[in-house]
């Protein structure tokens, strides 16, 4: 059995005998074997195919021997796909052409009549170079996004409540696996880490992991971000850009806050994550992916479903498992640890000396409900050491929790704004209620979901 080592090959030639030839030859060889007699179908077919080889005639019916027909289309080949990998073949060669065909862009130069041993070398090379070409571009990408990611705070996840030693054990379970995990939990309670930490325990940690914020992408760049665009699909597109989805390629890719899709994105989502394939605006080519799907929310998205705001198909297609984070309120025993790690951290940054928390700072930290979970703790933390002027954080220092209003009665501040009324009317409702969104939702004559859209709508 002849072995297929040649790629996708298309051969561009007027003469129908040598197309039908060279077919016969290298179907053989080849995984797939494309030819063309037209010339001027040239840029529809490098538009809508990915070829590892290009084999192109330099002289067509119009010009039989000066070669202007073959550099005109290997020029436009070339501004298409820059990578492209091109062969020209001429029955009208010599050593002056094909240093001109090197200049343009060629990567070799054979005559007719060609051996047939030499010229499937010659593919096997140019084969050879195609791949290192594509190695080299996904390198790029992946060094890219991964220089990005160096960029972000500290990583690991600190937990011993018994909620945490839970969500432990889940992630051990789950990691070796591919299977598709939905992390849901409160604003600021640590669902990327969690992603994070599933990707490096699982088989492709020596991979790229890709996170992308779904909420801060807007529905004209939904496509480019995640898909990817070829150079000219749209007026900034000036150069061709691979998506997350193919820059995840091998790797995780994390998609944070997906309840704030909107229903369309949501299908567009749903096909690629169906076909396991996406393709740039602004071509035809499907580009098969492989990648291991993490998701997280702050949406209660089996309420989100019951309204209509979100797919049924596209929630069993992304939750094979799935993770709650408990907010921090509801694992106080982790508290301390958190604290400490905070302190060292941010002593560290700001070159000062703490002796940790006295027992009034640390009992204040245990007390208060922490509406912004971790994130808020961290932020905190980091402003009283800035403040501070003891050896220890005291109740003192962190005045500016105790100081966030806990009574039911209106603010003093009046007001006509509808939109500030709401604000402060939900704050309110959240500050009564320990943080307990239900419980808020409840008070306020709201559903879940609508509190959830209000709460980003005002960034609470």
């Amino acid at each position: 059995m002849e072995t297929q080592d040649l790629g996708k090959i298309l051969i561009i030639d007027d003469n129908e005998d040598l197309l039908f030839a060279a077919k016969m030859l290298l179907k053989k060889h080849a995984k797939e074997v494309m030819i063309e007699k037209d010339p001027r179908r040239i840029p529809f077919l490098v538009n809508n195919n990915n070829y590892d080889v290009i084999l192109l005639d330099m002289n067509f019916r119009e010009d039989t021997t000066s070669g202007k027909e073959g550099f005109h289309w290997l020029k436009q080949i070339k501004e298409i796909d820059p990578k492209a990998v091109v062969i020209l073949i001429t029955a009208f060669g010599d050593v002056e052409m094909a240093v001109q065909a090197l200049k343009e862009g060629a990567t070799d130069f054979i005559l007719k009549p060609w051996q047939n041993e030499k010229l499937i070398a010659t593919l096997s090379a140019a084969i050879k170079l195609k791949e290192s070409y594509n190695e080299v571009d996904k390198l790029q990408k992946k060094q890219k996004q991964m220089q990005t990611d160096m960029k972000k705070p500290y990583t690991d996840i600190i937990g011993q409540s018994a909620s945490m030693k839970n969500i432990f054990s889940i992630i051990d379970k789950v990691a070796q696996t591919d299977a598709n995990v939905l992390i849901l939990g409160e604003n600021g309670t640590g669902k990327e880490l969690i992603a994070r930490a599933i990707h490096d325990r699982s088989l492709r940690k020596d991979d790229i992991f890709v996170g992308v914020d779904m909420g801060s992408i807007t529905e004209s760049l939904f496509e480019s971000e995640l898909f990817g665009h070829k150079r000219g699909a749209f007026t900034d597109a000036k150069d061709d850009r691979a998506g997350r989805f193919e820059i995840a390629d091998n790797g995780s890719l994390f998609l944070d806050e997906i309840g704030n899709l909107s229903l369309p994105l949501q299908s567009k989502l749903l096909t690629v994550l169906q076909r396991r394939e996406v393709t740039r605006i602004g071509t035809n080519k499907a580009i098969p992916v492989d990648i291991r799907l993490i998701c997280a929310t702050n949406m209660p998205l089996h309420e989100s479903i019951a309204d209509n705001t979100f797919r049924q198909d596209l929630l069993y297609r992304i939750n094979t498992v799935e993770i709650f984070l408990p907010p921090l309120r509801e694992r106080q025993d982790d508290i301390p640890t958190l604290a400490n790690h905070f302190l060292k951290s941010y002593s560290q940054k700001y070159r000062k000396t703490f002796n940790g928390f006295t027992a009034a700072g640390m009992e204040l930290l245990q007390r208060y409900s922490w509406p912004g979970n971790i994130r808020e703790l961290q932020h905190a933390i980091e402003r009283a050491i800035i403040m501070a002027e003891g050896d220890e954080l005291d109740s003192r220092d962190f005045f500016f929790l105790s100081a966030k209003p806990a009574s039911d009665k209106a603010p003093t501040a009046v007001t006509l704004n509808l939109d500030d009324m709401e604000r402060t009317t939900i704050q309110r409702a959240i500050d009564k209620n320990g943080g307990n969104i239900s419980k808020a939702a409840k008070e306020l004559g709201l559903t879940r979901a609508s509190l959830y859209r209000r709460l980003e709508k005002y960034g609470l």
